[in-house]
């Protein structure tokens, strides 16, 4: 007989933002648990809302899986003496498997004989086993945790009741003071505490008591009230599906509502509106058929429609305090120049063992010049990232981005635009703080991409120098994110980042323009790039790239991240050609013998008058068609080194390298030094697994 099992842990209300991912792990658990105690089962359905994270379990079998089976022991010799008595190893072993040696009997394997029992065990009810779903809602982890009362375990919220139903049956256990049985609570204001008399009940009974129960019929429902309200009035609404996640964590029982604001605070740039309404009142914003924003927002109730007006008017006087001081230093804060902000950014810290954040602008304009030269910049371009670099954090002193941090950036360009700065610099001002995510939107125009990058650079070098460096999950400073930011931009504009050579230049370029902190940014170029090349690692593993083509492109002498990348996708390109295999084991038997050569033999000129042998002056040959082919690209390398495989290896065959003649030996590991390094630009080929 198939049953229906419900689960339900009552809460005091959770965040928002833990709803989804705590129903998730329930649910994740819950399934390995079953699995792991044999029990097999049909679906598992979850349900959330703020007070309550719900599984229901149908198709739930009788009882577990029994088990039969053949269990192996030590071999016949260890586990009997000459005279036919039991070891202590034998002994042991069958006590472990809750037996006797009685139990045994041999089997041969490959000529050894082997103790053997045959072990069966009888699987429990499921009602037994489904008491143990306490230690799964115990182990249950949350980003916060929390204490009450006087009890010592922690949780995300206080549990206040629990429901443990197999079909009509209560499934007896308690965590604290908080005992399983059949009841749970309705909507806190519009429903009552009800008793459900079987598992399968449970959904139609909360939705009588003013709660739906299954979250995405929650968003459903909001989704639907918002498209009614938009479609009575004319209105465009973008239901931003963050937003609607979050919105419908917050109620049980939604109602959507439109309310509105004075038409005057449509003089502020739409970012402060949209972040006033979305991002501090959880509104969702209307727009007009040509698209410009309307004062209007529509927000959910967690209820019923009842006094709906009196809601209505109580959120349109919040919003109005908050556009009210929008207002005021959206006005106040044009009354200074941006020369009087960025005066002022002296006396801010960008961190206490670095510098003031006008000093970092500063070591940024010098970076910034040294990137605009690299990547070549034409004088419009430079021209427009120099003058960003000379103002661009000047909006963090303002009144607007003190009271909506959000819009840092944002403001920057708006406020710039209206001092009558270039259109370029104002958007590199908002761009330099690109991405804001792993995976977020990326700078649009060449001068911010630069700006952004010379930011990055610029925070990890000094945060490093000053011995802040992330170590496993601390990352106070979201270094590893400007460090993917690095990497992303990179790839986006196709820019060739050799990040060793880069940061010497910005150094030397800070020290030339005397704006150089007083630290040791020099020591840390080498943390640098193993730094950016960890980003790289994990960029390629989330494209699915192979483990040992991630590890030689990171692993070799390049630290350029564009080439890092294009050698990643050549090695895979070739992986499958026949003479991949031929060609990456010649080349790592090259790197090899040219890692026994000192370093003022790797330097020296090769010298033909030394070869002893044909093959010595075909590689001679082949080494000065691979160094022509790699002014070309990775791609161009690459081909020029499968090309002359046939020579390397006839080279090996008829050549000892290490040779007794100190001036020959030193000239033939010259020669495969220069190879060598050639063909370190793909990577450390010797990671490669080749088959």
């Amino acid at each position: 007989m198939a049953h229906t099992f419900l689960l339900e842990i009552g809460l005091e209300e959770m965040p928002a933002h833990v709803v989804t991912p705590a129903i998730k792990q329930l649910v994740k658990r819950t399934a390995d648990y079953l699995k792991e105690e044999r029990v097999d089962y049909d679906e598992i359905k979850p349900f959330s809302t703020p007070r309550r994270l719900a599984v229901l379990i149908t198709g739930l079998a009788d009882k577990q899986s029994d088990i039969s089976e053949s269990v192996k022991g030590p071999a016949k010799k260890i586990a009997q003496d000459a005279e036919g008595n039991w070891s202590k190893a034998a002994i042991g072993f069958t006590r472990g498997q809750g037996l006797t040696t009685d139990d045994i009997t041999f089997k041969e394997i490959k000529g050894t004989e082997y103790v053997y029992v045959d072990k069966f065990i009888a699987g429990e009810p499921v009602a037994t086993v489904l008491a143990g779903l306490k230690d799964v809602i115990t182990a249950m982890t949350f980003p916060t945790m929390m204490k009450w009362s006087t009890h010592h375990f922690q949780y995300i919220r206080p549990i206040r009741w629990l429901v443990a139903l197999l079909d009509a049956d209560v499934i007896p256990f308690s965590i604290l003071d908080v005992t399983t049985d059949r009841n749970t609570r309705g909507h806190r204001f519009l429903g009552k505490d009800i008793s459900i008399a079987t598992a399968a009940d449970y959904e139609g009974d909360l939705t009588s008591e003013f709660v739906i129960a299954d979250a995405d019929k929650r968003k459903s429902m909001i989704k639907t009230q918002i498209d009614k309200l938009a479609a009575d009035h004319g209105w465009t609404v973008n239901v931003d599906a963050g937003l609607l996640e979050e919105v419908n964590n917050l109620v049980e029982w939604p109602t959507a509502f439109a309310g509105s604001f004075d038409e005057k605070y449509l003089t502020i740039p739409e970012e402060v509106l949209i972040t006033s309404m979305r991002d501090h009142q959880r509104f969702f914003y209307a727009r007009d058929a040509q698209g410009q924003l309307l004062p209007t927002f529509i927000s959910v109730r967690n209820g019923n429609d009842h006094d709906l007006q009196n809601v209505v008017s109580g959120n349109e006087k919040v919003l109005t305090a908050r556009l009210e001081d929008a207002m005021f230093f959206y006005t106040e804060d044009q009354k200074k120049t941006i020369a009087d902000y960025v005066d002022r950014l002296k006396t801010v810290s960008f961190h206490d063992k670095i510098s003031t954040m006008a000093e970092k602008m500063s070591r940024v304009k010098a970076i910034a010049g040294v990137l605009a030269k690299h990547v070549g910049l034409n004088d419009a371009q430079t021209k427009a990232v120099l003058r960003a670099s000379e103002i661009y954090k000047f909006d963090l002193v303002t009144g607007m981005v003190g009271e909506f941090a959000e819009l840092q950036g944002v403001m920057g360009e708006k406020y710039a635009l209206l001092q009558g700065e270039d259109p370029a610099v104002a958007q590199a001002i908002r761009e330099h703080y690109e991405p804001i995510s792993a995976d977020g939107a990326l700078p649009a125009s060449v001068p911010g991409a630069v700006l952004a990058l010379a930011d990055k650079f610029d925070s990890i070098l000094t945060f490093f120098a000053a011995g802040m460096i992330p170590s496993g999950s601390n990352d106070p400073y979201a270094l590893r994110r400007q460090a993917t930011g690095i990497v992303r931009i990179a790839q986006d504009q196709q820019w060739s980042l050799p990040v060793a050579d880069l940061a010497q230049a910005f150094v030397a370029a800070e020290t030339t323009a005397n704006v150089a902190p007083k630290l040791d940014q020099a020591g840390q170029i080498d943390a640098l790039v193993n730094f950016i090349k960890d980003r790289i690692r994990k960029i390629l593993r989330s494209a699915k790239q192979r483990h040992d083509i991630i590890d030689a492109v990171t692993a070799g002498s390049s630290s350029d991240v564009l080439q890092i990348f294009t050698a990643a996708d050549i090695l895979a390109s070739h992986a499958d050609d026949a003479n991949f295999k031929d060609v990456i084991e010649s080349l790592t038997r090259v790197i090899r013998l040219a890692q026994k050569a000192p370093a003022e033999v790797a330097a020296t000129t090769v010298d033909p008058a030394l070869f002893e042998n044909d093959s010595e002056g075909q590689l001679h040959q082949g080494v000065a068609t691979v160094a022509t082919a790699a002014k070309d690209g990775l791609t161009a390398l690459y081909t020029a080194l499968a090309d002359i495989q046939p020579v390397i290896a006839a080279y090996f065959d008829a050549t000892m390298v290490m040779a007794k003649d100190d001036a020959v030996r030193n000239n033939r590991l010259a020669e495969l030094s220069r190879l060598a390094d050639l063909a370190l630009a793909l990577g450390d080929l010797d990671q490669l697994v080749v088959k």
